[in-house]
């Protein structure tokens, strides 16, 4: 996992002052210059210096960035363009951008909308409201409390999550039933983001109120809010068809075609950026045409206490229902990102201010430049207009290096596949927590805007800042250990666990690499041997069973080594542009069971005849290294559920 923040500097910045703890342990934030008034003028001139860089020296194509304040638009910016070939600009009141999970913000106003009408018990067991039931998990059902918190439970759904066919278009009642996700966490427990949830959301919105989703946004939420060029259709309507941009994998690619979001209520939205303007104005006005105030402001800021504790890290930020904060600088800041494959966008709100940001490009950008220029806008936006006034505390070196000891170890991200074979993802994403030579915390995987691991200093007790930024990392105790732990941008809505043991990569890595040398070797061995043989005439040391089942060992070698490129080659074009056929999966489960069994067979049985007949030390050696390597690579196929016979991951 690698996490990117930040942009290209918009300007020269003057080199700030050391830190320096103050007479009670405070650390004073450096002096810098006051805030800047957040006129349409100047975010205008600060915008335009910032953005055109960013999306050259990004590879990017196009971007809109609005800003809302007081229930005004004032900034309304298209950067680069809709269309490359064409030389079509962004215009930010008729391009069409795809702001992929900013679309379940509109879900959820919906979801509020019939919670408002009576129809949606927030805490009730939502089978209620379905023609399918979801299995009970723990003896406990789950709510759309949980649903809108992320933390009903699932792992993650990603088979056609995202295609290029409009042929994979179909009614979300149907997606949903043709596969319901294990449940992996006791609901109301582990914060685990779920776009099949978030679909099952849209659906219940459906099923009370008789609309079908695509009519209830239309008449229930745009028409309102004069959201003309606002569709959640895909493809969409002949008239909007002209309108909507290009989406580029980098600038300097050609186009992909339009993206069809199967779970359409979790990411199908297409809209510009003035419309998405007007669904800003909105939530800043408490709600102004579509939800009434108190609705407005129970989504905004939820009760603590309908909350389960064991899901929340303090003091990080935190799911609201269907927004999640992303508090900055002493700030409330409500908000949501979004990608598509080609598109990424964020949109924050910062609720006492009454202002809100909306940025929205249409390229992920070389190395995902996207995904940095967008979370450092919003940093530099919030520090230019609304800068810090809160001081840090500071914990004493001795207690901050104990601290970050306890933390070490193999963690594993909380949202995932967990019981079909994409499992093998989270072995090779684990996040190593560890210390450096001072004793403090280091995560390698959690990187800065500067692609360079994150420097923690420790502020609380178990409680980080990013010293050169304003991410903050924290874990949860139990019994005076840490248990898990996040980091502001995604504490909301995924959290690290700790790996249990016989998952751990911190070993199991190490093993597969050293199986792979034994059996690849021993494979190569086979016709090195021959050849040695033949050019010196010598007949081989092994002859009848010993010979027949020496032979089969290396062949079942080279099968293992065969099955695990077929399986990085699987994984590889899993979440392409043309996933395999569910044949070729069973297919390749199958032969995991017979090569990966098989092959631990052979060569036990291999080993078992070399101390039967007499063989050199040295290949009864290699006999033992062998079987270890068979047993090691099984273990991995049964630990990461390669062995499940599944279609559904």
């Amino acid at each position: 996992m690698s996490i990117g923040l930040a942009a290209p500097a918009q300007e020269p910045k003057p080199a700030k002052p050391p830190i320096v703890p103050n007479a009670v342990g405070q650390v004073a934030p450096p002096a810098g210059r006051g805030a800047h008034a957040l006129t349409g003028e100047d975010v205008t001139a600060w915008l335009d210096g910032y953005m055109p860089y960013a999306l050259h020296s990004g590879d990017i194509a196009g971007a809109v960035v609005t800003v809302v304040r007081d229930g005004q638009v004032i900034a309304a910016r298209g950067y680069g363009f809709a269309d490359i070939a064409k030389r079509l600009p962004v215009d930010p009141a008729r391009t069409l951008f795809r702001p992929g999970s900013v679309s379940k913000l509109v879900t959820w106003t919906a979801v509020m909308q019939q919670v408002e009408a009576g129809k949606i018990d927030l805490d009730a067991d939502v089978n209620r409201y379905l023609d399918f039931r979801i299995p009970a998990y723990q003896g406990k059902p789950i709510t759309m409390r949980q649903i809108l918190t992320h933390t009903a439970g699932f792992e993650e759904a990603n088979k056609k999550l995202i295609t290029y066919d409009p042929a994979d278009v179909e009614p979300i009642g149907a997606y949903l039933k043709r596969h319901v996700p294990a449940r992996v966490y006791a609901p109301g427990t582990t914060p685990a983001y779920s776009n099949w949830a978030s679909t099952l959301a849209g659906y219940i919105v459906e099923r009370v109120s008789g609309m079908r989703f695509d009519d209830y946004v239309e008449q229930r939420i745009f028409r309102p809010l004069d959201m003309r060029t606002a569709s959640f259709r895909q493809p969409l309507p002949a008239q909007l068809r002209p309108l909507a941009s290009e989406g580029y994998p980098v600038a300097s690619e050609a186009a992909k075609p339009f993206e069809i979001v199967v779970p359409a209520p979790a990411g199908a939205l297409s809209a510009s950026g003035l419309d998405m303007a007007k669904f800003m104005i909105a939530h800043l006005e408490q709600g102004r045409g579509i939800l009434r105030p108190e609705t407005a402001a129970l989504m905004h800021a939820s009760p603590l206490g309908k909350i389960d504790p064991r899901a929340l890290i303090p003091p990080l930020n935190r799911m609201e229902l269907g927004f999640f904060d992303t508090d900055i600088n002493g700030r409330k800041v409500i908000a949501h990102l979004g990608d598509t494959n080609q598109m990424h966008t964020s949109l924050h709100l910062f609720l006492a201010e009454r202002t809100g940001l909306y940025v929205s490009f249409n390229s992920a950008g070389r190395d995902g430049a996207a995904h940095v220029i967008r979370g450092q806008l919003f940093q530099d936006f919030a520090d230019r207009y609304f800068p810090a006034t809160i001081r840090d505390g500071r914990v004493d070196a001795a207690t901050a290096a104990q601290h970050a000891q306890a933390m070490a170890g193999q963690w594993q991200v909380s949202r995932g596949s967990f019981t079909n074979f994409v499992d093998i993802l989270n072995l090779f994403g684990q996040a190593e927590v560890t210390t450096d030579a001072k004793g403090r915390l280091v995560i390698p995987s959690v990187k800065g805007a500067n692609g360079v691991p994150i420097t923690w200093v420790e502020i609380a007790p178990f409680v980080w800042r990013d010293v050169a930024g304003h991410d903050r990392l924290a874990a949860q105790l139990v019994n005076g250990k840490p248990v898990r732990w996040s980091f502001d941008l995604v504490s909301p809505f995924m959290v690290w666990n700790r790996v249990p043991a016989y998952r751990s990569a911190a070993w199991l890595v190490p093993a597969i690499y050293a199986s792979i040398a034994v059996l690849l070797l021993t494979v190569l061995a086979w016709p090195a041997g021959w050849w040695l043989r033949r050019r010196t005439q010598a007949a081989s040391t092994l002859g009848g069973w010993s010979l027949r089942v020496a032979r089969a060992a290396r062949i079942m070698a080279l099968a293992d080594l065969l099955m695990l490129v077929c399986w990085f080659w699987l994984i590889s074009v899993l979440f392409g542009d043309v996933a395999p056929a569910d044949a070729v999966l069973v297919l390749a489960q199958i032969a995991s069971a017979v090569v990966f069994v098989g092959a631990v067979g052979i060569s036990g049985w291999n080993l078992w005849l070399a101390f039967r007949d007499g063989r050199r030390w040295t290949r009864k050696l290699w006999a033992v290294l062998v079987l270890l390597a068979t047993l090691v690579l099984l273990w991995m196929a049964w630990a990461f559920h390669l062995l499940a016979i599944t279609v559904h991951y």
